[in-house]
């Protein structure tokens, strides 16, 4: 199957699905981050969003209007960038997670460009892509999403002993090596997505990748705590994340069909 098929089922299911959250919670989840406590109608704001959230996930997965519904996600994504994230860097530099936050969500965006790239015919794989519009939209999806897996892969060596507590124990050797070994993962996945030749690989590999901590870490993890939340939310931001990295797999072979 297309990596470009896996990677819009993901992330429109993803999208959709966090929009039901908060539609159901009159909260805002992790895909857009809770607005500052000034806003007014916080609860309105938040399934106004959940409801667009709901309908362009739709509009993706069907593969109907999908680049408008990319481009209204794009736009939402940046908003949260530059009015949420970058404040957080400069007002808190030192600490490692306001500087994730922000990594993540370009990668994020960088998934909803590949879509508004992606062209109604198929082309051969490995063929690069054509039209200067779709390889304008195309061309920042690997650099974006190979600079937030560097700096997902180093933190995890930072911020050791806290990784491995989120990393099932009954998985041998120990949480401590998976640590190391997923980190190291994330490092060379990232320096992949920056180098042409290895793109498509790097952007294989890291989706896999991603998609068995949903099943092997995100998922126990919201089922023994059902009512958190975060946990439930976590699900849908790391089946987002592997979505966009089987995106710019399937964007580095040929754009093709998100009508």
């Amino acid at each position: 199957m297309n990596p470009l098929v896996i990677g819009r089922c993901f992330f429109a299911i993803a999208v959709a699905a966090s929009g039901l959250q908060q539609l159901l919670l009159a909260d805002f989840v992790r895909l857009v981050p809770r607005l500052p406590a000034w806003v007014p109608w916080p609860a309105f704001l938040a399934c106004a969003v959940g409801a667009g959230l709901m309908v362009a996930g739709a509009a993706i997965g069907t593969g109907w209007r999908t680049r408008p519904a990319a481009l209204f996600l794009g736009a939402l994504l940046l908003a949260s960038f530059f009015l949420q994230r970058v404040p957080e860097i400069m007002a808190n530099p030192s600490m490692g997670f306001v500087w994730t936050n922000p990594c993540k969500v370009l990668a994020l965006w960088a998934g909803t460009i590949v879509l508004a790239g992606a062209r109604s015919s198929a082309f051969p794989a490995g063929s690069p892509p054509t039209g200067q519009m779709e390889r304008a939209l195309f061309s920042p999806g690997p650099g974006f999403l190979g600079i937030f897996l560097l700096v997902g892969g180093v933190q995890h060596f930072v911020y050791a002993d806290f990784v491995q507590t989120l990393v099932p124990a009954w998985i041998p050797p120990s949480p401590r090596f998976w640590t190391g070994l997923t980190g190291a993962a994330l490092i060379a996945g990232g320096a992949g997505l920056l180098v042409r030749p290895t793109v498509r690989w790097a952007a294989l590999m890291s989706g896999l990748m991603i998609f068995l901590w949903v099943l092997l870490l995100h998922l126990p993890r919201a089922f023994a705590q059902p009512h958190n939340a975060g946990e439930t939310s976590a699900v849908f931001e790391a089946l987002a994340l592997s979505g966009v990295a089987f995106l710019v797999a399937g964007g580095a072979a040929g754009p093709c069909d998100t009508k």
